[in-house]
């Protein structure tokens, strides 16, 4: 698939490539998203030259992972954030995403979920929307959430970040949680009577 450019009220939603390659870069220095997320750490010049220059358009031409690099709209243009949607199996996928400390706070990558996940819908018949955060990562929570993310449970020993297994939260967002169809029929479960 081509790289997408998607646009909100606030931002630009792009692939990243070579000349971004020193932003993300800078960005990853961010003790928390190395804390948080399973990129490399310590994070070198050389793992953001693999990613915006072999990982990401990999992924695009694949259709395995839309990653957009979150950039603030008008001349300045910096970047606020990074987010993938990696495609799990037929019509699910999960996102992930991380903001910039020095944009956090803002609604960013909120806005950039929803926007993301409108076009995962509707474009990349994406059916189930999937996050999954470290057990402890409140600001991930606070996104998908405010984002409309159901938070279904805890899944025990389920990421394995830099060799060590966690426990991390999952969510879903469907659909029909932003009023579009599914492209399958959804039967959700039917509760006995009482519950």
């Amino acid at each position: 698939m081509e790289p997408v450019t998607l646009t909100t009220d606030r931002l630009v939603l792009r692939t990243v490539g070579r000349r971004d390659t020193d932003a993300v870069y800078a960005a990853a220095q961010d003790p928390d998203i190395q804390r948080w997320t399973t990129i490399p750490s310590p994070y070198l010049p050389e793992h953001a030259e693999g990613f915006t220059e072999q990982m990401v358009p990999d992924g695009w031409a694949d259709g395995s992972m839309f990653t957009f690099g979150l950039f603030l709209s008008g001349p300045a243009g910096d970047l606020a954030g990074m987010l993938g949607i990696t495609r799990r199996s037929l019509g699910e996928a999960e996102v992930g995403y991380w903001g910039t400390k020095e944009h956090r706070g803002y609604g960013y990558v909120t806005e950039a979920v929803r926007a993301a996940a409108r076009w995962a819908f509707t474009e990349v018949a994406v059916d189930r929307l999937e996050w999954r955060a470290e057990v402890g990562n409140h600001a991930s929570r606070a996104v998908a959430e405010r984002a409309g993310f159901t938070v279904e449970g805890l899944l025990r020993s389920a990421i394995n970040n830099k060799g060590v297994r966690r426990d991390c939260w999952v969510g879903s967002l469907l659909p029909s949680d932003l009023g579009l169809p599914s492209t399958a029929p959804y039967l959700p479960a039917r509760r006995p009577h009482g519950d």
